[in-house]
C-alpha cells in the first residue's frame, strides 16, 4: 500500500477571503482583508514566476494604489511578508512557495492583469478577481517533458559550438542534454527534491555523452579528445535566471531577495558541478581544450548568429515562454552574444568587458521593442543573456579544485565571477538608460 505523503506547505483557500454578501460589490469598495488577499496572491504568483523583488513590489503597489490602500512588503526568494493599511486598520500576512522556478508565460499573463486592472479589474468583485487568478494559476507548463528535452538539446548544442566545439561534440551534447533535461522535467513534475533532480539529470547527461563518444570511438575511430564537450551536455542546469535577477535585486537594495537568489544559484551550481565532477572521475573524462576549427571570419559570424539564436531559443522555451516570445528573445540574444564573441576575438577587451557590452546591448534592444511585442522586459532580457553565463568556467574551476590544482581553479573561478558580475550590470545600466522609474530609489 502506497504511503500518503502529506504536504509540508498547506494550500491557501483564497476564496474564503471574499465577503459573502459582496459578490457584486467592486473590489475597491470591499473590506481591507479582501483587498489584501488580491494583492498578496498576485505578489506570490509573480514570485513563483521567477521575477525579482523590485517587480513584485511594484506590481503589489500598483494594485494597492488603485484600491485606495497602502502596502509594504518584505520579499525573498520563496516568501513574502506584507502588510496593508487603509488608514484605520491593518492586515498582515506571510505567504510561502513550495518551490521556485521560471514561468515567463504566466508572468506575461500577470503583467497584463496588472496593466488592465485600473480599467477593468477595479470594477470586478473580489470573487471574480480570484476566479480570474485561478485561471492564470493553472498555467503550469506549456510544453511536455519531451519538448523541454528538445529545447535543452537545442540550447546545449548551440552552446557547444559557441564554446569552440565541432559537429561531434555538438551531436553528443545535443543527445546528452536532451535526455538529461527530460529526466529532470519528469522528476520535477512529480515534485522530487531539488538535489535529486540536479544530480540525476546531470549524471545521466554526462553518461549519455560518454556512451555516445565511446560508441563513436569503437565504430568510427573518433578521437578521444572530443570528450571536451561533455561539460556542455550538463549546461542546461546552469541557473542563469536567478543569477541575473539576484544582482538586479541587489542593485535596487533588495538585499534579502538578492542574497537568497544568489545563494540558491550557488547551491545549484555546487551540486551540479560536483555531480559532473564525480561522473568525470568515474568515466575517466577530463575537461580538455576543444579541437581547433578553422573558418573564415564571415562564416564564424554567421554560425555564431545561428547557434546563439538556437541556444537562446532553447533556454527561453525551458523558461516556459511562448514560441513568439522565445523567438524574439533569441533574436536579441543572437545579436548581443555574437557582438560579445567578436569583441573578444577582434579586440583587446577582456571577456568580462565584452559580457557587459553584450548584456547592455540586449537590454537596450529589449527596451526598444518590448512595447511593440507586448511582453515583459525581463522575459526578453534574461533569456537573451543566459547563454553568456560561463557555465564551463565554473565547472572547470570546480574540477581543478577537486583535484587540488588550486592555481588553475582560482583562475577559472576568477574569470567566471567577473563575467557573472558584468552580465547583470549590463542589464541594469540598460534599464537605467531606458526606464526613468528604475533610476531612482524611492
Amino acid at each position: 500500500m502506497q504511503q500518503l505523503i502529506r504536504k509540508n506547505h498547506m494550500d491557501i483557500s483564497w476564496h474564503e477571503y471574499t465577503d459573502e454578501d459582496g459578490a457584486n460589490v467592486p473590489v475597491t469598495q470591499a473590506s481591507l482583508t479582501e483587498k489584501a488577499s488580491i494583492i498578496g496572491r498576485v505578489g506570490i504568483m509573480l514570485l513563483s514566476c521567477g521575477t525579482g523583488a523590485w517587480r513584485v513590489r511594484s506590481s503589489m503597489n500598483t494594485l494597492a494604489e488603485i484600491m485606495g490602500i497602502t502596502c509594504t512588503a518584505d520579499i525573498g526568494l520563496m516568501s513574502i511578508e506584507y502588510t496593508c493599511f487603509d488608514g484605520q486598520d491593518g492586515f498582515s500576512q506571510s505567504l510561502c512557495l513550495t518551490n521556485t522556478g521560471v514561468n515567463t508565460s504566466k508572468l506575461n499573463r500577470l503583467e497584463h492583469f496588472i496593466q488592465e486592472f485600473e480599467v477593468d479589474g477595479k470594477d470586478m468583485s473580489g470573487e471574480e478577481l480570484h476566479v480570474l487568478l485561478d485561471n492564470i494559476e493553472k498555467i503550469h507548463g506549456l510544453y511536455s517533458p519531451i519538448a523541454l528535452g528538445f529545447a535543452a538539446a537545442l540550447a546545449c548544442g548551440g552552446f557547444t559550438f559557441l564554446l569552440g566545439g565541432g559537429p561531434i561534440e555538438m551531436f553528443c551534447a545535443f543527445i546528452g542534454a536532451g535526455i538529461g533535461n527530460f529526466l529532470r522535467c519528469k522528476l520535477s513534475k512529480h515534485h522530487f527534491t531539488l538535489f535529486l533532480c540536479i544530480v540525476s539529470s546531470v549524471s545521466l547527461a554526462c553518461l549519455v555523452y560518454a556512451g555516445l563518444l565511446k560508441i563513436g570511438e569503437m565504430l568510427f575511430g573518433i578521437s578521444i579528445q572530443h570528450e571536451a564537450g561533455y561539460i556542455c551536455a550538463m549546461l542546461f542546469i546552469i541557473p542563469g535566471f536567478p543569477f541575473i535577477t539576484s544582482e538586479i535585486d541587489l542593485a535596487k537594495l533588495d538585499m534579502r531577495s538578492g542574497t537568497e537568489r544568489l545563494m540558491y544559484a550557488l547551491i545549484v551550481i555546487l551540486v551540479a558541478t560536483m555531480a559532473a565532477w564525480l561522473m568525470a572521475l568515474i568515466l575517466h573524462l577530463q575537461p580538455v581544450d576543444f579541437l581547433k576549427i578553422s573558418l573564415p571570419v564571415g562564416a564564424w559570424i554567421l554560425l555564431r548568429l545561428i547557434t546563439s539564436f538556437c541556444g537562446v531559443f532553447g533556454f527561453s522555451i525551458m523558461f516556459n515562454s511562448p514560441v513568439r516570445l522565445a523567438a524574439t528573445a533569441a533574436g536579441i540574444g543572437a545579436i548581443a552574444n555574437t557582438l560579445r564573441l567578436e569583441m573578444v576575438d577582434m579586440t583587446a577587451i577582456p571577456s568580462a568587458g565584452a559580457a557587459f557590452v553584450g548584456a547592455l546591448t540586449a537590454g537596450i534592444l529589449a527596451s526598444l521593442i518590448k512595447s511593440k511585442v507586448g511582453y515583459p522586459r525581463i522575459s526578453l532580457t534574461v533569456p537573451s543573456i543566459v547563454i553568456m553565463v560561463p557555465g564551463m568556467y565554473l565547472y572547470r574551476g570546480f574540477y581543478n579544485l577537486g583535484i587540488m590544482s588550486l592555481g588553475p581553479a582560482a583562475s577559472w573561478f576568477a574569470s567566471a565571477i567577473l563575467i557573472i558580475a558584468a552580465l547583470p550590470l549590463g542589464l541594469i545600466f540598460a534599464r537605467i538608460l531606458t526606464d526613468e522609474t528604475f533610476r531612482y530609489c524611492t
